[in-house]
């Protein structure tokens, strides 16, 4: 009987050896080749694709179209089932991937109707943007036809590789709108129907100005406590309800003029923070082409599935991004006899074809929310909203030069920082902007609706060159408070993160590339103070019973540190509390699939004003006193701390300091040694198809890796999201610019380029922008 066994598993393992030979075969074969000759018509003249040890595509040809071809190729070599995931998420054709189990999101997509909305915006385009969108389909479907395995992820669905078009490039674009401007919509909804059930009242609570504001002109909204309003005894019977931590998406950059600089050229940062998946979003892009008799380097990052380089420099001009957050959404309000129509959406999956019936009226689609009718006027439904103006900068020769580019740029409305090789820097509000005047959070009447909706705005604020020297954005408001009056509120971040950008900026007079590294690491945690003077506060009405817990609290660090448990404490306690005070506004906006998340940055003053007044209006039923409150919120909190990270709700508090743990050799025994920030907000950017499939996890998911920062603090880190890319440079000193990235060029777990760099942007290595010694090349040679 041994000796069966024994045969057998042997005769097991030489099965699981053959099926991982089988795997790691055929992962090889859909291996891209990186180096070679090829001949094809698709060019004008000779176009080089290099390569070096981090992958980053280096591209020289002889014309703007021919340096798109080879992007195409690069990207279609590199990323194409991200590019394929990109464009069919905003056209809502996941399904003919993933099967019925996609349907439900291609709903929610063919809402917005995009792939219509990029053919007509294709045929509007100049023809040189359209001749560079047909190049870079182009080169990306050559080198998928050079590609005959298809790689594993068309593997496993059974999918075919459809062909890329000109077309697919906008819905790569407005793919980031729905990353980017989906929660304003959300927002106003969510408003709206608080003012619908609870009153204006409530609405102004709510979404009261806070203390933390740092608009460039430094202008303030007063300070004036709104009166808090009643609210029904019978809804703070409701048990908690967590409200969704919105997630920080937009970035930080700011930047200094050559008056602060040693060179006395202007300095700018970068990092957009997005979700961070596998492969990363971005992809390291350098561009060395010829027009007009003009030669031009652009280097930076492209977004695959587009041929421009996004965030970068020219050598005289760098530019950045941060999601501007202004009102582009206004949602108006039908009476159940205004006319709609009625648009049937074909939705394809492998078994059969689905009709889906979309709601659609003059302004816009149509929603249904309280028994009432609302249409959606999006800018992103607008014809403006999309181009490839965005190539234009590629070419500019100073800051006012970018700036007047920029105006006509067709993306999301962005906050652009730009500066010069000659000292000069500017912000200006960028992306398709719409002309009317007066933006509304709350739904509007048809009778109020302004047809300069239709217009893409040419009133864009900008500010050049401040006196002081300083320019700092970081999602909140930026506009003046006069300004706000015309281009409104879409869901600002507060403003602690730029106001305290902007308290580092001011620290010294002359920056250099790692005095701003410093900066983007930062990761104080000077706004939970009043959180944990607070959380200190209650644990002393019980000293005896939460002894522990004080010190740990004491000796929090003040700041997102890996080795911190009173930093996890503090955070989450806040994040608690909010979930419990509004509970019974949350608890009625699910029963129609909203939510308080879309405002939870803004509900901080209406906190305070509630936990500083002790009205009993607002008392749940389940407490006996505010403190009450305060102490059962810590105990709840706390226990599903323990739960959650280590299994257990009981245990030593004192157990939760890594640093002891290790020094004492105490060994870890279930109880409470994971609830460091560290391990409670680890990094972990992981493959989609792995989080599906966790066997996968280790051959495609990045190393997982410590926390280092958090929300409201310049080091934007959560768990799968982060800075997506950080980068420093002086325009006409690239040579010691510098871009970390948390991830590799390719999406093929088997390249060299898989995890390449990552280890850099976790070690916070100074990772040079320019590219290094070449090791790969390929030659295009027109027939």
């Amino acid at each position: 009987m041994i000796k069966i066994i024994k045969k057998l598993s042997i005769f097991l393992l030489i099965l699981a050896l053959i099926a991982t030979a089988a795997v790691y075969g055929v992962l090889t074969l859909s291996l891209p080749e990186l180096s070679g000759k090829t001949s094809v018509t698709l060019i004008d003249n000779e176009v080089a694709l290099e390569r070096d040890s981090l992958g980053h595509a280096v591209i020289t040809a002889k014309s703007r179209e021919d340096a798109a071809f080879a992007l195409g190729y690069a990207h279609g070599q590199d990323r194409f089932f991200q590019m394929d995931l990109l464009r069919r998420n905003s056209a809502g054709e996941l399904s003919e991937l993933f099967g019925k189990a996609a349907l439900n999101l291609d709903k929610k997509m063919r809402f917005h109707q995009f792939r219509k909305r990029s053919q007509q915006i294709l045929k509007q385009l100049p023809n040189t943007h359209q001749d560079i969108l047909k190049s870079y389909s182009e080169g990306v479907n050559l080198a998928v036809s050079h590609m005959p395995y298809s790689s594993f992820e068309y593997l496993l669905t059974g999918a075919k590789r459809n062909p890329w078009l000109p077309e697919d490039s906008l819905l790569v674009i407005f793919s980031m709108y729905l990353d980017l401007q989906e929660n304003s919509f959300n927002r106003d909804l969510s408003l709206t129907y608080i003012n619908e059930k609870f009153g204006p009242e409530m609405v102004r609570f709510l979404t009261q100005p806070s203390e933390f504001q740092a608009a460039l002109d430094g202008s303030e909204f007063d300070l004036i406590e709104t009166d808090i309003p009643n609210i029904k005894s019978e809804l703070l019977s409701f048990t908690s309800h967590q409200i969704e931590e919105p997630l920080d998406i937009g970035s930080n950059n700011w930047a200094v003029t050559g008056s602060l600089t040693a060179s006395g050229k202007a300095l700018l940062a970068d990092d957009m923070h997005l979700g961070l998946a596998v492969p990363i979003i971005w992809y390291r892009t350098q561009l060395n082409y010829s027009d007009n008799d003009e030669e031009h380097q652009i280097t930076g990052v492209s977004l695959p599935g587009a041929p421009a380089v996004v965030v970068g420099t020219n050598g005289k001009v760098a530019w950045g991004f941060t999601n501007a957050y202004i009102d582009t959404v206004d949602w108006i309000e039908l009476d159940s006899n205004y006319k709609t129509n009625t648009v049937i959406e074909k939705i394809v999956t492998p078994e059969q074809v689905y009709d889906y019936s979309l709601e659609v009226s003059e302004f816009g689609p149509v929603k249904h929310i309280g028994g009432k009718k609302y249409a959606l006027k999006w800018v992103a439904h607008q014809d403006y909203a999309v181009d490839m103006e965005l190539l234009n900068l590629e070419q500019a020769t100073n800051v006012e030069d970018a700036l007047s580019i920029a105006k006509t740029i067709g993306i999301p409305v962005q906050n652009m920082l730009v500066t010069d090789d000659k000292g000069n820097a500017a912000w200006q509000a960028t992306g398709a902007i719409p002309a009317r005047t007066l933006p509304s959070a709350i739904a509007i009447t048809p009778d109020r609706f302004d047809v300069t909706w239709n217009q893409d705005a040419q009133d864009v604020p900008f500010v050049l060159n401040p006196e002081h020297g300083r320019l700092w954005t970081a999602n909140s408001r930026v506009v003046s408070v006069e300004q706000d009056k015309r281009y409104g509120n879409g869901g600002y971040a507060l403003g602690a993160r730029a106001e305290q950008i902007k308290q580092r900026l001011f620290e010294k007079e002359q920056f250099n590339e790692q005095d701003f590294y410093d900066i983007q690491l930062d990761n104080k945690a000077l706004f939970l103070k009043p959180w944990q003077e607070l959380l200190l506060k209650t644990l002393k009405l019980s000293p005896d019973t939460y002894q522990q817990d004080i010190k740990l609290v004491e000796n929090w660090g003040e700041c997102a540190c890996a080795d911190s448990v009173g930093y996890t404490l503090v955070r989450k306690y806040r994040s608690a509390i909010i979930d419990k005070l509004f509970s019974p506004v949350e608890a009625q906006l699910q029963t129609e699939g909203l939510s308080l998340s879309p405002i939870k940055r803004d509900l901080e003053p209406a906190a305070w004003q509630l936990i500083n007044s002790f009205t009993d209006d607002w008392l749940p039923s389940t407490a006996a006193s505010w403190p009450d409150l305060l102490t059962t919120t810590y105990q709840e909190m706390k226990k599903d701390l323990l739960v959650k990270h280590t299994g257990s709700e009981n245990g030593s508090l004192l157990e939760l300091n890594w640093g002891k743990v290790n020094e004492l050799n105490i060994q870890h025994d279930g109880s409470l040694l994971e609830l460091n920030w560290g391990k409670v907000n680890e990094l972990n950017i992981q493959h989609p198809f792995s989080k599906q499939i966790p066997l996968l996890s280790k051959l495609l998911d990045m190393p997982k890796a410590p926390a280092f920062g958090d929300s409201f603090m310049p080091a934007v880190q959560g768990k799968g999201f982060g800075a997506s890319e950080r980068l420093f440079v002086q325009p006409g000193a690239e040579e010691s610019a510098i871009l970390t990235l948390p991830g590799g060029q390719s999406g093929h777990p088997l390249s060299p380029y898989y995890r390449a760099g990552y280890a850099d942007y976790i070690k916070q290595a100074k990772t040079p922008l320019l590219p290094g010694e070449i090791l790969h090349r390929i030659e295009f040679h027109p027939k």
